[in-house]
């Protein structure tokens, strides 16, 4: 319902300013500019789902290698014991924390297809130790917050999309995206547990913090003390490394574990070949729509307002032309896709405006749309500041991808 309303409002907006550029500015060729925009960018959507088809089924074979090798069977072993300390209320040999440990760790891997019915079933197991049915309980106002924070070590996506937009290195955002969803999710993680009087103060749960904070943090601030040019390179370097080295482990972990390697990555690559097919009536709609509104003039008056606001507080507002990635990716996915595709489109995949939004993207997930499927697959209606929670994090993720895009891209 409201990615219709924002959708049908590119339109209607769009010729509303159209009207009134004809009126009073004597524009009688914006309407011609608006009809040409969207078919361009029509051609344009259709033509960069298709090239992301061979990326997408890599690293859908890729990650479907993985998860047979048992590597997000090795990452739940490692984030239980952090769990069972953070989820009180529920026993620990309850069967909902292997659900919540497999949505975790799929999330962490980008396999949105093993996400998605892991947190649902999550969510079922939860329910199980609810009094109150329709109020959600603590536990799932948690799992909710921690999986809309969108804590993502392998942003494939993005990266695939960056590649098609012909950014020179389509992993030089890997570092600091992985800084700025980690910020979003120890938001949403501190803030609910302040909420819910969780003790945060155990060896456990500081030792996992501390350590993924000194890691993060130390690593930025030693980055932060290399020239920029020499910062972007390392900052490359690393998420190439990282992406390598992660391979080299799926298909030694299959190994060892006897898996047929071929067949299976065959299998996952004909899933990204779906999902590129999938995605093109979606990429298509919300691209029109923007270019649509773009075209209008409409775009250009409210980014101008907005960055004429930050400027006259004193602030620099190169980040503003990326805003709207940001504020669509609580609401939609498919929608902050769409914004962040329209940035590179605009601004160049490799424009301090064109990182930033892939940056956004990756920050954090699409709350809204997380607390309606997931509560509503269980019946929850009452959600108890779930949402607040989660547009916290969101907001503290894109305060972070702000920072960190200014650190290293400006």
């Amino acid at each position: 319902m409201v990615l219709n309303v924002i959708w049908l409002s590119f339109f209607f907006l769009g010729i509303l300013f159209a009207l009134g550029q004809l009126v009073f500015a004597g524009n009688a060729g914006v309407f011609g500019e608006m009809v040409t925009a969207s078919f361009n960018m029509a051609k344009t959507a259709f033509e960069i789902s298709i090239g992301l088809t061979g990326m997408l089924a890599f690293f859908l074979g890729l990650m479907k290698v993985g998860e047979a090798g048992g590597a997000v069977q090795l990452l739940s072993r490692l984030v239980r014991p952090l769990l069972v300390r953070i989820f009180p209320s529920v026993p620990p040999d309850h069967p909902a924390f292997g659900a919540i440990v497999m949505n975790i760790a799929a999330n962490m891997l980008g396999l949105d297809n093993a996400a998605t019915p892991a947190g649902l079933k999550a969510m079922k197991e939860l329910q199980t130790l609810n009094p109150n049915p329709d109020t959600a309980t603590d536990a799932q106002i948690l799992f909710m917050v921690l999986s809309a924070s969108g804590l993502t070590l392998v942003p494939v996506s993005i990266m695939a999309f960056r590649a098609q937009m012909g950014a020179e290195n389509p992993a030089d955002i890997f570092l600091p995206l992985l800084i700025a969803t980690f910020c979003s999710t120890m938001a949403a993680l501190l803030a609910t547990c302040a909420v819910q009087k969780i003790k945060v103060f155990q060896p456990v749960v500081l030792g996992w913090i501390g350590g993924l904070s000194l890691l993060i943090f130390g690593g930025l601030h030693l980055m932060g003390q290399l020239p920029p040019e020499t910062m972007r390179t390392v900052s490359g370097a690393i998420g190439n490394g990282a992406l390598v080295l992660l391979i080299g482990a799926f298909l030694a972990l299959a190994v060892a574990k006897k898996v047929p390697v071929y067949e299976t990555f065959v299998a996952g690559a004909k899933e990204g070949f779906q999902v590129a097919v999938t995605i093109i009536p979606y990429l298509v709609a919300m691209l029109v729509g923007v270019a649509f509104f773009r075209a209008s003039g409409a775009m250009d008056v409210v980014v101008g307002a907005v960055r004429d606001a930050v400027s006259a507080l004193g602030f620099r507002a190169e980040w503003v032309d990326a805003l709207p990635t940001a504020l669509m990716k609580p609401l939609s996915g498919s929608g902050a896709r769409g914004m962040m595709v329209d940035a590179m489109q605009s601004h160049g995949a490799d424009s301090f405006v064109g990182r930033l939004s892939c940056i956004f993207q990756g920050a954090a997930d699409t709350t809204l749309y997380v607390v309606a499927v997931y509560f509503g697959s269980v019946g929850v209606r009452k959600t108890r500041g779930a949402v607040g929670l989660g547009l916290f994090a969101d907001f503290v993720g894109a305060v972070a991808a702000v920072i960190l895009a200014y650190v290293f891209f400006a």
